[in-house]
């Protein structure tokens, strides 16, 4: 919220000085520079927080200092990048696949509907160029894991996306939705929440996870052993999975986050009509494969996506 710094300071009585990042690289690139980043919390994905924790960076999650952690579903203890929530806390959550216009083609069943498109829908298709989720639909129309380290499995999954990009629109990790919109894209790589947005703007866009299955991607929030004020910043991540707090940010991002206690109020249960991908149950998001952090091995998808995309 705009004046989340307001509410805090009125409900906890500590200043909020807010800081927006536009990827996990540049919040990461700040974070690990050394010394005190003067960060107290900072929000990254799963596998993030995980590279932070085994770099010594964060401060383990005091659970009776955030009562409301009580307010999450219980699968969200049981994510592999931090079972039982030790150095992170879960914020938002959900899964990728496959945004699509349902009033110009069929519903897409596979990965395959996005490496190799149907004739009609050749040059209207985009991929993601994130690491992760460039590799992903590869990974999962093959049958292989999306944390594989294997050299010869990332290499076929290299070579069928480096064959997918005679038949691809654009790599678009921002603006796909509105491709939708316009009409010049059909099917697109998605996440979930970002799908949502073409929804909003348009009800025939809709989200599939196709057969061969998919991520379950976290966004979290870790406190930083630097953190000069660790009592406030436990406070403050008990003010944010307050129900109606956590509510707001499914409301308004049309993401799902972890919290039962705001998923089961009525506007946002009242959202599930419209966006249908909002009603995933935390049991079908925990059948698909949690990204987590390769440590060393994470470099084996920088060149696999410089390859792909360069090629």
């Amino acid at each position: 919220p705009e004046d989340l710094a307001k509410q805090v300071q009125d409900k906890l009585g500590v200043p909020l000085t807010i800081a927006n990042h536009a990827t996990n690289e540049e919040i990461m690139a700040k974070l690990t520079a050394g010394g005190d980043s003067g960060f107290d919390v900072a929000f990254v994905s799963g596998q993030y927080a995980q590279a932070l924790n085994e770099a010594g960076l964060l401060e383990p999650i005091d659970k009776a200092q955030i009562p409301n952690i009580s307010n999450l579903y219980p699968e969200a203890t049981q994510l592999a990048f931090d079972p039982g929530n030790t150095f992170s806390v879960p914020y938002t959550w959900g899964t990728t696949g496959i945004c699509y216009r349902s009033d110009l083609v069929d519903e897409p069943t596979s990965w395959n509907d996005i490496l190799t498109p149907a004739a009609d829908s050749k040059g209207k298709v985009t991929q993601m160029t994130t690491e992760r989720w460039l590799a992903l639909p590869a990974l999962k129309s093959l049958g292989y894991s999306i944390n594989t380290t294997d050299d010869a499995q990332l290499q076929q999954a290299k070579d069928l996306l480096i064959e997918s990009k005679k038949d691809l629109l654009a790599y678009d990790d921002t603006t796909f939705y509105s491709r939708l919109v316009s009409g010049e894209a059909t099917e697109v790589v998605a996440w979930d929440g970002w799908c949502n947005y073409g929804t909003a703007e348009n009800p025939d866009i809709k989200f599939t996870v196709p057969k061969e299955g998919s991520d379950l991607w976290s966004d979290t929030m870790v406190i930083l052993k630097s953190s000069k004020n660790k009592e406030a910043a436990h406070a403050f991540i008990n003010f944010i999975l307050d129900p109606a707090n956590h509510a707001w940010v499914a409301e308004n991002i049309l993401y799902k986050v972890p919290n039962k206690a705001a998923m089961d109020t009525q506007a946002v249960m009242d959202l599930n009509a419209a966006y249908p991908n909002m009603g995933m149950t935390p049991s079908d998001l925990l059948k698909q494969e949690v990204v987590v952090d390769l440590g060393e091995d994470s470099v084996k998808y920088t060149d696999l996506a410089t390859e792909v995309t360069s090629n």
